[in-house]
């Protein structure tokens, strides 16, 4: 895993050099995302397809 620092850096770094604050938080947020779900993935915390499937078609229902 990269250091965290390191991995600011090369985000900010790809950005276009007219970034604004906005960009590059939203960039450092998704990537946190990414690797949220990432280690969700490797802890099992996931579910079915069928399993999403049937809990999302119980909050469809009016």
């Amino acid at each position: 895993m990269i250091p965290a620092k390191e991995e600011i850096r090369r985000i900010i770094n790809e950005l276009p050099d007219d970034s604004t604050f906005d960009d590059i938080q939203y960039h450092i947020y998704v990537r946190r995302k990414i690797d949220r779900g990432i280690k969700d993935i490797e802890a099992g915390h996931t579910i079915s397809e069928d399993e999403f499937d049937a809990r999302l078609s119980k909050w469809l229902e009016t």
